[in-house]
């Protein structure tokens, strides 16, 4: 499912894409302020951004050195000082990949920069907390770039800071002849995520931020990424709390599903490695020094040939020793309060692509069961009982409803149970029926809150349908909970909707729809058939 996601998309948005999509390089308005107010200095030289009436934002500051050259599939190495002062007003290349969800290609390696938004003013003294976002695009697209946080951060009073790290085979190949000590290939990308965290540490005060308060925050991959970075040593310390939007930490890797992007072992990873080598033609055991010079375009091309699996974390080396989903489970885990959460309609999105890539069009009824056979194995004959197709007005939301169960509720309360044993985790359904869609683009049928369709909600994105007035207060709550979480480690407060904390013995999960009574208490095992899914793993 995993392939025909990606094509299908393609196929059916076309230059739109799913995470990507919703996510777009709001318009520059002209600076109105000082040079002074505008330019800070960071601990590599000064830059100097752009101030609007009630923010300002600084794009495209170099975290580390250029991955290229000798540089390539090598940890992340300090960015080189600078003299004078730097132009911030634009942002930095996307880092390299095909474009699939995006609709724009980039062969940029010299790509790991960040962006930083605050607001204009803060009360003096006061120091602001920070938000660092990871973005989703299945760690093959997306940018930092196109995360508009301009709202999240004049309304949360925060500073966001939104960031680049190598993707896609350049961000995750595991490769023998690449491991300068053992097991060391393939998390790369990870690491680019630690040394942005690093960077923000150091930097924070210098955007009226506290470097003591960050809380890491991704959707989609970006939360797989958050996930493994609550267990990765190297980002012991580097923050304090987390977020983590539509990816149970807990969830399993399946390569033939949607979750072909969760962490995998290192022994499949670096068999997926070798044969991409292979597609390269390069002869027999290249070096590290000959996959170093091939250009950017041959690596792009190998990486989407259908045979390629998903990328992802790598498990079993000195980035990530273990398994976030076995590690979170028994507690091994940094202990910082968590916000996580996924929406009603995960895999809406998902088996669109499978059907327009399969069938080019909504999935035939007499399919369906061959789709159930397909996805769920032995257990089919138990889940086409449970979700039997004469329930759903078609056959694609039957399926839909039956992957969204398993692939995300299932494993997500699970992760609500695993957390709130250890730390203070808030949990959240994003649950409005009728979600801002592709502009331009007809529903092929009711999507729901669909994979990734939160994300309006809190930055401005390019790419789909303005909320409706009804929804704008909604979008008001959700900021306020996740600014109120990123200063204190709680969400409440401000007269919002009480929130009630997680308990391992009875998750609360908070539902999020627009309407007087939108936000309340979800049914969501009853809803989500838990007790079904539970009894299939034992």
């Amino acid at each position: 499912m995993r392939k025909a996601l990606g094509t299908g998309l393609a196929a059916a948005i076309g230059a739109v894409g799913v995470t990507a999509a919703l996510a777009g390089t709001p318009a520059s308005a002209a600076g109105s302020a000082t040079a002074a107010s505008a330019t800070v200095r960071t601990d590599k030289g000064l830059v100097r951004g752009t101030v609007t009436g009630d923010h300002r934002t600084f794009q495209g500051i170099p975290y580390a050195a250029p991955p290229e050259g000798p540089l390539r599939w090598r940890s992340p190495r300090p960015a080189a000082a600078w003299t004078g002062v730097r132009d911030a007003t634009k942002p930095g290349a996307l880092c390299a990949q095909s474009g699939d969800h995006l609709g724009q290609g980039s062969e940029a390696e010299d790509c790991l920069y960040l962006n930083v938004t605050t607001p204009a003013e803060a009360a003096p003294g006061k120091r602001l907390p920070v938000l660092v976002w990871v973005h989703g695009g299945s760690f093959k697209d997306g940018g930092g770039s196109l995360y508009g946080a301009r709202r999240l951060a004049v309304q949360g009073q925060a500073v966001v800071v939104t960031v680049n790290y190598r993707l896609g085979v350049f961000g995750f190949l595991a490769h023998p002849s690449l491991d300068q000590k053992k097991n060391a290939s393939g998390d790369f990308g990870l690491e680019d995520q630690q040394a942005a965290l690093r960077w923000v540490r150091r930097n924070a005060a210098a955007f009226g931020g506290d470097s003591g308060n960050v809380t890491l925050a991704g959707e989609s991959s970006g939360a797989i990424s958050t996930c493994a970075q609550l267990t990765a040593p190297g980002a012991a310390g580097l923050f304090d709390r987390a977020i983590t939007q539509s990816a149970p930490c807990t969830a399993p890797q399946a390569p033939s599903m949607a979750l072909g992007n969760n962490p995998r072992p290192r022994a499949q990873a670096e068999r997926d490695g070798e044969a991409l080598v292979e597609r390269l033609n390069l002869g027999a055991a290249p070096t590290a020094d000959r996959l170093r010079r091939v250009p950017v375009q041959d690596l792009l091309k190998a990486a989407a040939d259908p045979a390629q699996p998903g990328f992802g974390p790598v498990v079993g080396g000195p980035v990530l020793p273990e398994d976030p989903a076995r590690a979170i489970t028994a507690g091994r885990f940094h202990r910082v309060p968590v916000l996580a959460g996924t929406n009603h309609d995960e895999e809406r999105m998902h088996v669109w692509g499978l059907e327009m890539a399969k069938y080019g069009g909504p999935i035939p009824a007499d399919a369906y069961d061959d789709e159930v056979r397909a996805a769920f194995g032995d257990h089919a004959a138990k889940v086409l009982a449970r979700y039997p197709l004469n329930r759903y007005a078609s056959a694609s939301q039957a399926l839909a409803t039956a992957l969204t169960d398993a692939e995300y509720a299932k494993p997500a309360l699970d992760t609500y149970k695993a957390l709130s044993r250890r730390v203070p985790t808030y949990a959240y359904e994003f649950a409005d029926a009728g979600a801002p869609w592709f502009a331009g683009v007809p529903k092929p049928y009711a999507m729901g809150a669909y994979h990734a369709s939160e994300l309006p909600y809190l930055f401005e994105t390019a790419g789909t349908e303005p909320l409706a007035e009804a929804q704008r207060p909604l979008s008001d709550q959700m900021i306020g909970y996740w600014a109120r979480f990123a200063r204190t480690g709680d969400p409440n407060g401000s007269a919002a909707p009480a929130w009630k904390r997680s308990a391992p013995a009875r998750p609360y999960v908070q539902s999020l729809a627009p309407g007087e009574h939108g936000i309340k208490p979800a049914g969501f095992a009853r809803d989500h058939n838990y007790a079904f899914w539970a009894s299939l793993d034992r």
